[in-house]
């Protein structure tokens, strides 16, 4: 991934509006321009830019360009943002072993699980991938049995929905 492009697609006010309007699904390149109030040339040229970041998709049927929102990479580009550290451990470890190398954690055990409830004081629920791969064990239950490179994540609550509930008029 290409954080400079994504940091750079980002840094527009015309670019974060159309991702916005993708957000309620996919949508011809027109109908944008006229939503946003831009020429379809100029809303091309801001979904170049979109694209290239892989922010967006495009298809194409004949002369209609349709996009659609990509935002998986937003999530992946503020992984840089972490802070990092390098722990040794015995081959066999487990990596709730490690992370107390790296990391003050309060475990607390829930229905006979052992559960990491707060890292460096931050409570929260964690998940965590190795090598880029998520996995489905909890942190004693993983062990290393070769080197490699753990991304420790707190669950933030992210709106990936909006539901406005309304009464039906009688």
């Amino acid at each position: 991934m290409d954080r400079l492009k994504l940091f750079s697609a980002l840094g527009s006010e015309t670019r974060l509006r159309m991702l916005q309007q993708l957000t309620e699904g996919e949508m011809h390149i027109s109908e944008l321009a006229r939503m946003l109030s831009i020429s379809v040339p100029v809303a091309a040229k801001h979904a170049n830019i979109l694209e290239a970041a892989d922010l967006i998709q495009r298809k194409i049927y004949g002369k209609t360009h349709v996009l659609q929102l990509n935002n998986k990479n937003i999530f992946h580009a503020l992984d840089i943002f972490a802070p990092s550290r390098t722990v040794e451990v015995e081959k066999g470890a487990t990596l709730l072993q490690a992370l107390k190398k790296a990391a003050v954690v309060e475990v607390k055990n829930v229905h006979g699980q052992d559960n990491i409830v707060s890292t460096n004081g931050e409570e929260g629920f964690f998940i965590y991938e190795v090598d880029g791969e998520f996995s489905e064990q909890n942190v004693n239950e993983h062990k290393f049995d070769r080197e490699g490179t753990v991304m420790w994540k707190k669950l933030e609550p992210i709106s990936i929905l909006k539901v406005n509930v309304k009464f039906k008029k009688e």
